[in-house]
Order: structure tokens, then sequence, then C-alpha cells
């Protein structure tokens, strides 16, 4: 199986006014992006650490209504913060509200702020990564007794690198596994991951390498294809949104 080329962008959920949120998702969907993902935190993680914020999920829900071409989703959701069963009727949702446009982009949760504000239990990584395992069944599980069912197979975005559980996790359950690094180890990653998929019984094929750029396509691009990369998402920051990072790998997509 190959993937198409896809680029994404992050429009991260911090130090803007709602509206400017609204209008960078709109630019972004004008300019020719194919996906469009916020994240699942509950305070900013750059800047003023007491700065404006936005919640994850009712805001996707938001972008359903507003956009009309692009997907969408967090990058990633906690599963620590819902109850899986809830995560999963909360994605059904979404998806049929966007017309089958939603990718559940989901992970083991690190920001330990969230967790004490929130009164959630941060526990240890590994706490953190079994309940994700024993999360992911519990999701599938409920989309085939929701009535009506989701609108297609939702993806399930998977995001990390930890070898021995995160990228397991990957290979039992993921459409698209979300790394962050250079092409050097991407390639050594995804090759961890294929073993995995080989354990478990799945063509590595069926999994897209999707990867966050920080430089522009013409310094990292080839080498990161070369690697596996198929999908590559640019974070942009609030209050701002300067999207020319984001343009630049849409050209060099347009030109492949």
């Amino acid at each position: 199986m190959s993937h198409p080329i896809r680029i994404g962008v992050q429009i991260q959920p911090e130090h803007a006014e709602y509206r400017q949120i609204r209008d960078a998702v709109a630019e972004a969907e004008d300019a020719g992006v194919d996906i469009v993902f916020n994240w699942d935190h509950f305070f900013p993680l750059h800047g003023d650490a007491d700065g404006k914020h936005f919640e994850c999920w009712t805001m996707l829900a938001a972008w359903a209504e507003t956009t009309s071409r692009v997907e969408i989703g967090a990058l990633v959701t906690c599963n620590s913060y819902r109850n899986p069963e809830l995560l999963a009727d909360m994605a059904r949702t979404v998806d049929h509200i966007s017309d089958g446009r939603l990718i559940l982009g989901i992970g083991a949760g690190w920001f330990g702020r969230d967790y004490a504000e929130y009164g959630y239990e941060f526990g240890t990584p590994g706490t953190r990564l079994a309940d994700l395992k024993q999360a992911m069944p519990r999701i599938r599980d409920r989309w085939a007794k929701l009535n009506p069912a989701p609108t297609r197979d939702i993806p399930v975005l998977v995001g990390g690198g930890g070898e021995r559980k995160t990228l397991r996790i990957v290979a039992e359950h993921a459409h698209i596994w979300h790394s962050f690094g250079d092409a050097a180890t991407l390639a050594r990653k995804s090759a961890v991951l294929d073993a995995h998929c080989a354990d478990v019984g799945r063509d590595p094929a069926e999994i897209e390498r999707s990867v966050e750029v920080h430089s522009p396509p013409s310094v990292v691009g080839d080498a990161l294809v070369a690697a596996g990369a198929t999908l590559f998402t640019v974070a942009v920051g609030g209050p701002d949104y300067d999207m020319a990072l984001l343009k630049e790998w849409i050209s060099w997509r347009e030109a492949r």
C-alpha cells in the first residue's frame, strides 16, 4: 500500500482569541492543507503559562461545521482525560458533523499540569501507556455498538516514539504513526515499528508515517520521504498563526 504525500498543520489553541483560531483554520484550508490539527491540553505549552487557551474537542466540533474539505483531529488527544467509551462517542459525533473527516489522534499523555489542575491521576509513563493500550479495544468496541455507527472506519493516529510499548500499540491499532525527529530517527524507529507489525501479523505498509517538521521542505523533505514519511505537519502558534512555512510545504507537495 502506498500513501500519497499529505500536509498537515497543527493550529495550537494558545495565546489567541477564538476568532483568530477560526481564521487560521480557514486560511489553512484555503491554502490547500490536507489535515488541520489542534492539541489536547488545558494550558499553553509555550510562552505565558497562564495565557489564553481553549479546549480541544469542543473546538473540533466547531471546526467540523466551519470547514468543508480538510480532515480534522487532535495531535493528539490525551487518553487520560476521558473515559474510552465517552471518547469513542465524541469521535463518532464529530465524524458525523464533519461528514467523515475526523482522525482520532491519541496518545498516553505527558503534561503534568493538565493532570494536577484538572484532577487526573498522573501515574507514570508506564501506567499511562498501559491505560492507552487497554483503551484502544474499548474505543473500537464502542464504535461497533453506537447508533448511528461512524460514517467510516475512523482513522486512528497514535503519537509517540517509545520503541517497546508505544510502537507496539501503533502496530496493533493505528492507521497513522506520528513521530518527532530527523530522517535518521524516523528510519530507525520505523524499522522497529515494522518488527512489531511482523509480530502481530500486520502489513507495515498499512500504517502511514507522519512527522512534525520545523524546516523548509528544500532542507529536509527528500530525506524524510526516503525515510518513509508521507504526512508532514507544521505547527503554528497563536496569536499570529504565521502560515509561511506551511505554504512552502503545500507548494512542495504540489510540485511532486
